[in-house]
């Protein structure tokens, strides 16, 4: 008799199984009726776009003036995770990380393309050619700039806090714990990450079908392949979804960092050939003058409908507000990769690190080629580029034949956008389990190669069949829906902001018992004195071990069971009070080093130090709260001490506006 073994899976059956269903059915739908798709979904997308374009406007808006505001505010010092966590990764792999999965294959696609289309636009051609040449870097600026990662920013800060500073499951559902509570966890919770996960497939689908354009383009006109039937494309999906696969099942620590940091090096040496070998003086002056363009315009830009222009808003429906709908729909998948990599951040360290080093590469990386592509026509090309305008596929490696060493630049240039390609669709892997599964934190691997190949079918399916475009209509469309979401997280987050800085300034009960006059010349030979180690252990081995014994005894006496805890490396010893519904209580003291500086070595009216270190008893608590120095408390005063806290701690949890900090499962989530 034959046994089935069942097969383990991580997958939460309410999220997976209406998604899969929801992205099937459109799909298919595209594939088999994709004009009549198309048609039907451009229309209500045409609507959206002409009727409802506020809605995107003053949703982007209110992103960019929230971030900037929590930026310079009180609470840009709150970290996104306990107070004394560290982050997992160094600055560059951070950046290259969220840099990666934020732009990607975009960033070849539109950098030579976008200027160029502004420039020829028929909309401007009453301008002069350097009023369209100065216009054409504003827009590109406008639309790859503060706006674009703002709205990156406020999905991937609203995540990362809830999951890291209240240890929920790294998932949307969590941004609406202070709205909807428990709620979460049922119906209400599932609708929400089902939306993430359908706008993630469709917007890495499209994304990624197109980027197999290019590449077969590319790949074209250099004479590796011999045209672009769908054979080719099918071949060149097949290789990139193999890799993608590869280095999402190796993890974010290998995979997506290594490959993350190879591409920003690469994009970078590409970026210094271009600005060396092309028309270097123009193109540092105009990044110069765009720069100022852009700060001068920055608010009519933000706030500009073109309701007084009738003939320019058709660009404006096509362009702006069709960037503003694509990054929103974006930002389920990028937010999600963000938050992933930024534990142990700060909020303002967060916040500048995303809004600011991105948009100002971006700048000089649209400067660098779209200046050059437009210096060329102009100059060089006769126009020849302009008239390209409308084929992107083909633009960049048409571009790059009026530069030196063509040919090994225009492999340079596939190679990233198929770095670009792998690094969005393992990233992108990644996430889609991670919201499917609800965070699991170990799940088979073949679930992540199922992504995978769901990708890469679908993504063929569209390409064969021209479905693409409708499925684009969809994904700008769920935007729409999903900036309402958004604008939800900001009242969420603002409601968890206020209830965290008064968390952690809470102080103490005005009945603080504070020092006694008793025992003051000990105190003030202490006070003058440098601890060695060993007296510091054998103040916590004596002292603070008997005040914690003879108060866990204190506990027993009024039926609350509290334990002793002790440890070596660093020697620490805490008291612990547990709960099941709400925060256990911890009170210790730990062996600290502190480093006692040069000049004090060698002052004469100080007692000698012997070394540059010096040690002392430090208090510390379960909520990561900063601890000080309790060298000079008596036992009596320790025991205080442990109490004042403790009526702080009671305190603070009887009261429900405290209940994100202190709620169901809250010890069961701590790390």
């Amino acid at each position: 008799m034959i046994k089935f073994r069942s097969i383990k899976t991580t997958l939460n059956k309410g999220v997976t199984v209406p998604s899969l269903i929801f992205i099937t059915g459109i799909c298919l739908l595209s594939a088999i009726y994709p004009k009549l798709t198309e048609n039907l979904l451009n229309t209500v997308k045409g609507f959206i776009f002409v009727n409802l374009n506020y809605v995107y406007v003053w949703s982007v808006t209110i992103f960019v003036l929230f971030l900037v505001y929590l930026m310079f505010s009180k609470y840009g010092n709150i970290r996104l995770g306990r107070n004394d966590s560290k982050p997992a990764y160094s600055f560059f792999s951070w950046i290259s990380m969220l840099f990666a999965a934020g732009m990607g294959i975009g960033l070849m696609y539109f950098s030579v393309a976008e200027p160029m289309q502004h420039y020829s636009n028929e909309v401007f051609s009453g301008n002069t050619a350097i009023q369209r040449a100065k216009d054409a870097q504003l827009y590109t600026f406008f639309h790859w700039g503060i706006h674009a990662w703002a709205i990156y920013g406020i999905v991937g800060l609203s995540l990362a806090y809830f999951a890291y500073r209240y240890r929920l499951p790294l998932s949307l559902r969590s941004c609406f714990y202070p709205l909807l509570k428990d709620k979460i966890k049922g119906t209400w919770g599932n609708t929400i990450d089902i939306f993430a996960l359908c706008s993630t497939f469709f917007g890495i689908t499209t994304t990624l079908g197109f980027g197999v354009v290019q590449i077969n383009s590319g790949l074209e006109t250099l004479g590796v392949l011999p045209g672009s039937s769908f054979i080719y494309q099918v071949l060149i999906v097949g290789v990139l979804v193999s890799l993608s696969i590869i280095s999402a099942v190796s993890g974010v620590d290998k995979g997506v960092r290594i490959l993350s940091n190879i591409n920003i090096v690469s994009v970078v040496v590409l970026l210094l050939f271009v600005l060396v070998l092309g028309p270097t003086v123009y193109l540092i002056g105009s990044f110069t003058e765009g720069i100022g363009t852009y700060i001068n315009n920055f608010f009519s830009l933000t706030f500009n409908t073109h309701v007084y222009e009738a003939e320019t808003q058709p660009w404006f429906y096509d362009w702006t507000i069709l960037y503003w709908a694509w990054w929103i729909s974006w930002s389920p998948y990028v937010g999600l990769f963000i938050a992933k990599i930024s534990k142990g951040r700060t909020i303002r360290e967060f916040i500048a690190a995303v809004l600011i080093i991105p948009t100002l590469f971006n700048f000089i990386w649209m400067s660098v080629f779209g200046n050059s592509a437009i210096w060329f026509d102009v100059n060089i090309a006769d126009g020849a580029l302009s008239q390209l305008a409308s084929n992107p596929d083909a633009l960049m490696f048409r571009f790059l034949e009026y530069l030196p060493l063509t040919e090994i630049i225009s492999f340079l240039v596939i190679a990233i956008i198929i770095i670009f390609f792998v690094t969005s669709a393992d990233s992108g892997m990644f996430v889609m389990n991670s919201i499917a599964t609800k965070n699991a934190l170990i799940s088979p691997k073949w679930q992540t190669i199922g992504w995978g190949i769901l990708l890469a079918t679908l993504a063929l399916i569209l390409l064969n069949a021209g479905g693409l475009n409708a499925l684009q209509s969809m994904t700008l469309i769920t935007a729409l829906p999903f900036s309402v979401i958004m604008l939800l997280f900001i009242v969420s987050l603002v409601k968890a902001l206020a209830i965290d800085q008064k968390y952690y300034e809470r102080d103490f009960s005005a009945t603080t018992i504070p020092w006694s006059g008793e025992s003051w010349r000990q105190r003030l030979k202490q006070i003058v004195s440098f601890n060695d180690k060993k007296s510091v252990s054998r103040y916590i081995d004596t002292t603070v071990k008997e005040a914690l014994y003879e108060l866990q005894q204190e506990f027993a006496q009024n039926n609350i069971d509290a334990t002793i805890n002790s440890y070596e490396k660093p020697q620490r010893i805490e008291i612990e009070i547990k709960h099941d519904v709400v925060n256990n209580f911890v009170y210790g003291v730990k062996n600290e080093t502190r480093v006692v500086s040069d000049y004090l070595l060698n002052e004469e009216n100080l007692p000698d130090v012997d070394d540059s270190q010096t040690h002392f008893p430090k208090s510390y608590f379960g909520d990561a709260r900063e601890g000080y120095d309790v060298q000079l408390f008596t036992k009596n005063e320790l025991i205080s001490d442990v109490l004042k806290h403790y009526e702080r701690f009671i305190e603070i949890i009887v009261e429900k506006r405290n209940e994100m900090f202190i709620s169901s499962n809250a010890n069961r989530r701590l790390e």
